[in-house]
């Protein structure tokens, strides 16, 4: 089965301090770039999710799409937009500040996928899942509209309604989300 890859870079950056997360520099090129890099050879086809400014995310030469539910509503509203514009049976999902997620991301998460029967499988390290690494059956589409035209927005409410699955990977760097310009800083060397 074909995998769309989507990068999630649709949020307000508030704790980056109202910056575009995914178009900070990192190691010389912008954040975003990284996760492109990584996703795009674990996939058939990638898109952006992006809500601001979206010219500088198509330079990056991949279709642009914002979030189809208004007021900058979280992963899931990216999710929706992703899986409204996806043409394959899944999708699989990254954030825009992760620049060290694995080479094995989709091959690991689409085995567990098949195996388990699920709807959607999330990568986990120890004990904390990290529900923004998830691939993603583009059937969950119309329970995920659903829930998000209901004002939902919390991950875990919507799982609930779905078989899931978690796939344990060892190296939590590889999960590391860059959220403040004091971690950018950190990580920068």
């Amino acid at each position: 089965m074909k995998v769309t890859g989507l990068v999630l870079a649709g949020g307000l950056g508030r704790r980056m301090g109202g910056r575009d997360k995914g178009l900070q520099a990192f190691r010389g090129k912008p954040m975003v770039s990284w996760a492109i890099e990584r996703l795009t050879p674990q996939v058939d086809s990638l898109l952006i999710n992006a809500n601001q400014n979206l010219e500088a995310y198509r330079a990056f030469g991949h279709p642009v799409i914002p979030d189809r539910i208004g007021g900058f509503a979280g992963p899931l509203a990216g999710l929706h937009a992703g899986l409204s514009a996806c043409e394959t049976p899944l999708i699989v999902t990254v954030p825009c500040d992760s620049p060290f997620l694995p080479a094995d991301l989709v091959a690991r998460l689409r085995a567990a996928l098949e195996a388990d029967g699920a709807d959607l499988v999330v990568a986990k390290t120890g004990d904390q899942p990290h529900p923004v690494f998830s691939l993603v059956r583009r059937e969950v589409l119309d329970g995920l509209a659903a829930f998000l035209e209901g004002g939902g927005r919390k991950v875990d409410a919507w799982y609930a309604a779905l078989k899931v699955a978690e796939v344990p990977f060892p190296d939590e760097r590889a999960f590391a989300n860059i959220n403040t310009l004091h971690e950018l800083n950190e990580l920068e060397p």
